[in-house]
């Protein structure tokens, strides 16, 4: 437990949960990578945060806390894009926990690890080349956690069509029809904003900046009145331009626990890990359920076929 080095991908409501349970673990030497830094609205679901913490890095206030609640574990933090970082880098740890929001950054995290993969001459997997992958996710009252071992179990990009798709609305409905007031938030930011170009050629929106986001809920307030659409508040606008996931701190909690629970096997041997996908559900009642992801044989990551070129 002690000489495992763990790396966990996202410092928010989940990570700072994932990292609390690790530390008390006994694990001892933790990597945490989170490009965001505190707002007001993480402070009532990501309890490592504090008031005075707003506009610092997520990872580096993170990293402080941990340390003081647990002196003896030593927290790195990295105030960066997971895609700073390379192949050396992330081949240094022994686990990677994911605890994050972004189904684009799973994908490139799951890419890399499987690009790290060794195989023998006769294409056999090397093993001690395989990183786990525990990957967790949350949205409201539901959850989901599962044990990746890339190129032995199934990955990302295998059961992608788990993930919910993105939220896109017709470009006629956001111009002639509108109907909801997302309708006229996403008429604004597409269309409004590239003509007007409120602050300048080329400056794209920023959801962190308060200028930005009040330039259109303004705009979204006046489509809406010409409609007859229900007016924006200022928090649903920034939540549609953010694309917040409502979070809740309990079923951060359930999911983080599974996920060192999970980490906690794999180091130590002392029971099998899950196969492989644990979905929870805590709107009715308490219901969990786990099934096997299959490994998708024709896979664009893990099931491409080892080609040799000879000279």
């Amino acid at each position: 437990m002690q000489e495992c080095k763990i790396l966990v991908v996202g410092a928010g409501g989940l990570g700072s949960e994932v990292l609390k349970n690790l530390a008390l673990m006994g694990i001892r030497d933790i990597h945490v990578i989170d490009m965001d830094t505190i707002e007001l609205s993480n402070l009532n679901r990501q309890f490592l945060f504090r008031k005075a913490d707003i506009g610092s890095p997520k990872a580096e206030v993170a990293a402080r806390c941990i340390e003081k609640m647990v002196p003896e574990c030593k927290v790195t933090p990295h105030y960066n894009k997971i895609e700073d970082f390379d192949a050396r880098f992330y081949n240094t740890f022994n686990i990677i926990i994911c605890g994050l929001d972004s189904i684009e950054a799973r994908r490139w995290i799951n890419n890399m690890v499987v690009s790290m993969l060794r195989y023998d001459d006769d294409g056999n997997l090397d093993q001690s080349s395989v990183i786990p992958i525990i990957d967790g996710g949350t949205e409201g009252l539901k959850g989901n956690s599962r044990v990746i071992l890339p190129g032995i179990t199934a990955c990302i990009e295998c059961n992608l069509d788990l993930y919910p798709p993105p939220v896109n609305y017709p470009l006629c409905t956001l111009a002639t029809k509108p109907r909801l007031p997302e309708h006229t938030i996403e008429y604004v930011k597409t269309l409004l904003w590239p003509k007007e170009q409120p602050f300048g050629n080329d400056v794209s929106i920023n959801s962190d900046e308060r200028e930005h986001i009040e330039w259109i809920h303004e705009r979204s307030v006046l489509r809406a009145r010409e409609f007859g659409i229900e007016e924006p508040s200022f928090k649903f606008t920034q939540d549609v331009i953010k694309r917040t996931i409502p979070a809740v701190s309990s079923t951060n909690a359930c999911v983080a626990a599974t996920c060192v629970m999970e980490a906690f096997k794999l180091i130590t041997s002392c029971a099998k890990q899950m196969n492989n996908f644990q979905i929870l559900n805590l709107s009715s009642g308490i219901y969990t359920y786990v099934f096997e992801a299959e490994k998708n044989d024709s896979c664009i990551v893990c099931s491409r076929p080892t080609v040799e070129v000879v000279e």
